[in-house]
């Protein structure tokens, strides 16, 4: 890149990192939110929270980095036009393409970093986020306590506790458990700690007493310092981990295997997020090009763009809903796919069209003198 197209491209590229933090902070707020509940109601540690949060951020930048090229581009082309520094461009012999390179440049650069992550940054991501919440859901404190009510983790089985510190030890526990053959077993103790004996999970109770009413209706008392209750049959479970469609890599999605009655009976919505995954990306290019069509596409102005900058927003904001639309209705019909490739191509189209089509008048002196008269595209 030549001086002046450089410069260019460190305009454009300031406030673009700019508007996608900006961006990626209020979108992980928002996720933060949430899943705040993790915190709250799943009692899971800090790290657990943040590992969640900060695994989002492959999915969220795929969606959010269009909108920030767009709207950074806009900033930043209006500020140069209204400057005068675009016309100066155009004025020193600058053709259009070599304008508008530095910025087709950075949606490149975008677009590649989008598929990146798009093939398989956000499947991992979406794979660990997945994991993590299948080992939540297998956390025996969380699903057999929750401090201050009585749950029932298991059948015939109920559990109270009032605290629940945060060395994971359970404090004033009351446990109330039918027997199959009939008769009932009440358990409290000032408390208990989950634990592994001989690799099955058990409830080490200390400091309780147990009170058992047998069959024929006799009370049986007994007090204890600890006493081992064991949890091993509550939660056994041959539940797996699934994947999701969207947990899928590329080739599992193109490339199914059809012996698996799943991915038999979803192969048309596997196919449809497979061609969304190579399409999305495009919108970076879609957008840049709308973005510099709505600044550049049309004659100069000293008052401003803000008419047609509003006119080419809406528009985008249509693409970008048209895009999602299309996409939810591939899910149902396979042949549909090409619409996903041909919006994003065809916002580009019509961007560059808006570009290329306007005439660039060169400057003439007023007078004679220094003074430059800019009549810029007409």
């Amino acid at each position: 890149m030549r001086l002046i197209e450089r410069y260019l491209f460190r305009q454009l590229l300031g406030p673009t990192l700019l508007a996608t933090m900006a961006l990626v902070a209020l979108a992980l707020l928002a996720r933060s939110l949430s899943e705040f509940d993790v915190l709250i109601e799943q009692r899971q540690s800090a790290v657990t929270f943040l590992k969640i949060i900060g695994l989002a951020l492959p999915q969220l930048l795929g969606i959010i980095l269009p909108i920030a090229l767009f709207v950074a581009t806009l900033v930043a082309l209006n500020r140069l036009h209204t400057e005068q520094e675009i016309v100066v461009c155009f004025a020193g012999g600058m053709s259009r393409w070599r304008v508008i390179s530095p910025a087709m440049r950075l949606a490149v650069l975008a677009t590649l970093l989008s598929l990146g992550m798009s093939l398989w940054a956000a499947p991992w991501s979406s794979r660990a986020i997945r994991e993590t919440f299948f080992d939540m859901k297998s956390d025996l404190a969380s699903t057999l306590v929750r401090p201050g009510e009585f749950t029932e983790p298991g059948p015939g089985l109920t559990v109270y506790a009032q605290t629940i510190d945060r060395d994971q030890v359970i404090h004033n526990l009351f446990i109330h458990q039918e027997k199959p053959q009939g008769g009932a077993v009440t358990y409290t103790a000032r408390e208990g700690v989950i634990a592994e004996r001989k690799g099955l999970p058990v409830l080490v109770l200390r400091k309780g007493s147990n009170q058992e009413f047998s069959s024929a209706g006799v009370l049986q008392y007994l007090s204890w310092d600890e006493y081992t209750f064991d949890l091993s049959s509550l939660f056994q479970s041959d539940e797996l981990l699934h994947y999701k469609i969207g947990d899928r890599y590329p080739h599992e999605l193109f490339f199914p295997d059809l012996a698996q009655t799943w991915e038999q009976n979803n192969r048309v919505q596997m196919l449809s997020e497979g061609h969304w995954r190579l399409a999305s990306p495009l919108y970076n290019i879609a957008m840049m090009s709308m973005a510099l069509a709505a600044v550049i596409g049309g004659s100069f102005s000293r008052m401003g763009y803000g008419k047609r900058i509003a006119t080419v927003g809406a528009a985008a904001a249509v693409v970008q809903i048209l895009g999602f639309g299309i996409k939810a209705a591939c899910d149902n019909n396979a042949w549909l796919n090409a619409l996903q490739y041909i919006v994003p191509l065809a916002a580009t189209w019509w961007g560059l069209g808006q570009i290329f089509r306007q005439r660039v008048n060169r400057y003439i002196a007023i007078g004679g003198g220094p003074q430059l008269e800019p009549l810029g595209p007409t």
